[in-house]
């Protein structure tokens, strides 16, 4: 348990951020090696650019200024920083070795508690990014099926199949992009319209922010099977956050194939391929998936002794219960404000968004604005609420606190019409994530 939060009410100091940007500006293209943590995310000159440690739900930056963490690194923190159980597990290992010349044993053991905990894992693939999961899911169903095209919906990492759908495809050949196309979330129509003979997969993360409706996942696998195509779920953010076997286990559909990272190693790099043995055997010879750090044993046993601590406490639950306080409570105080109509927290309990309208102004200055206010109340906050197994009822307590603050100086801007000249540097840029509208590019039948 933390001390009682008593955080400064002035903006923090970021000289040593700042020098530290100026010196990676000179050498690094861009500084940033993970687009949702760079500066552009921030409102310029208020937030720090570099942090240097954490604890729990709790983070000091380069300058000293201590805040409350809700990107908890951008999802992979499910316990929280230097949790006690995964760090001690990471130490030990690390006394014996870190890579090795063969197979080490705790890739078995990691992989059979997946086994145990993910309905469809009749196979199991270790590698280490989610960007190398769902490229070889895509390789291998494009093998077992003997078909090309891809369709997706969400985000799915940097390589070229799924890229080439993106604003930032250059560099992708026409020939690649045109193989890949996307569909709505929630629209069967724009599936049934774009699936054909020549689609090898459709993948798509389970859910957003939106939640699925009318059957939707179920009926979509229903159209893959009857089109002989094969399901994939991405997993990055739902596996072991909304249920510890993810959305399948949650929504009771089970896809041919998953893709999981974040959440199952506390922080540390390792991903996984899950799906029917049928499928994945043809990794055995035919389909090309290895890498020289895929047993890499620090991350396995982080990842072994995170998914014991999450399956002994119950860790969903607690994400669900601790983010459902802030969510509930968010929109309580935004409708005793009067500003329900312009700005709301959705989303599933353990991962929630909050959004604004734009029938009240421009929504990235309102998000910079309550974001400059929440960094003044030492609150790191980039518009989500990703729960970790260190998110206190104090935190959450002190939370809403700041949130009736904010809300409430927002509420004044909005009525005067202020929102952009109270922002003390440029405001956030766009994500480049969409949480909707993911029907960018239908594909052209021949």
């Amino acid at each position: 348990m933390h001390d009682r939060i008593a955080f400064s009410e002035e903006y923090p100091v970021i000289t040593e951020s700042d020098k530290l940007y100026e010196r990676a500006r000179q050498i690094m293209t861009p500084v940033t090696q993970t687009l949702a943590k760079g500066p552009g995310q921030y409102v310029k000159g208020v937030a720090p650019k570099y942090l240097r440690r954490g604890k729990g739900s709790h983070v000091w930056d380069v300058d000293g200024n201590e805040f409350l963490d809700y990107n908890m690194a951008i999802g992979p923190l499910s316990l929280g920083y230097c949790y006690p159980r995964v760090d001690e597990a990471i130490i030990a290992q690390l006394k014996d070795g870190i890579t090795f010349s063969m197979m080490h044993e705790l890739e078995v053991t990691l992989a059979e508690l997946i086994h145990r905990i993910i309905p469809n894992a009749e196979s199991i693939r270790i590698s280490k990014t989610g960007a190398d999961v769902t490229s070889a899911a895509v390789r291998v169903a494009r093998a077992f099926t003997g078909r090309k095209k891809v369709l997706c919906c969400g985000y799915h990492g940097w390589h070229d199949w799924y890229i080439s759908v993106t604003s930032r495809n250059s560099g992708v050949p026409e020939e690649v992009g045109a193989l890949s196309a996307t569909f709505g979330y929630n629209d069967l129509d724009s599936v049934r319209n774009a699936l054909d003979e020549d689609t090898a997969c459709v993948i798509l993360e389970p859910f957003v922010f939106e939640a699925p409706r009318d059957n939707f996942l179920q009926e979509l696998k229903a159209l893959c099977q009857a089109n002989g195509t094969l399901l994939i779920f991405d997993e990055m953010w739902t596996g072991f956050r909304v249920a510890l076997g993810g959305a399948q286990e949650y929504f009771g559909v089970i896809p041919d194939l998953a893709c999981y990272s974040k959440a199952f190693a506390n922080g540390m790099p390792v991903a996984l391929l899950t799906g029917r043995k049928d499928v994945m055997k043809l990794f055995e010879e035919e389909v090309f998936f290895f890498t020289t750090f895929g047993g890499e044993a620090l991350s396995l046993a982080a990842a072994v002794a995170t998914i014991r601590e999450m399956m002994e406490k119950d860790v969903p639950a607690w994400l669900a219960a601790k983010g459902r306080l802030l969510k509930d409570g968010y929109n309580a105080i935004a409708e005793e404000l009067g500003i329900s109509g312009y700005t709301r927290c959705t989303g599933f309990d353990c991962r929630s968004l909050v959004s604004f309208d734009a029938a009240a102004g421009n929504p990235l200055e309102m998000k910079s604005f309550v974001q400059q206010e929440l960094i003044r109340k030492r609150i790191l906050w980039s518009g989500f609420h990703n729960m970790s197994f260190s998110h206190t009822d104090e935190d959450v307590a002190y939370t809403l606190e700041a949130y009736r603050e904010v809300l409430g100086l927002l509420k004044k801007a909005v009525a005067e019409n202020t929102v952009g000249a109270l922002l003390r540097g440029a405001p956030v840029e766009p994500v480049f994530r969409k949480v909707s509208h993911f029907n960018t590019k239908p594909v052209i039948r021949s």
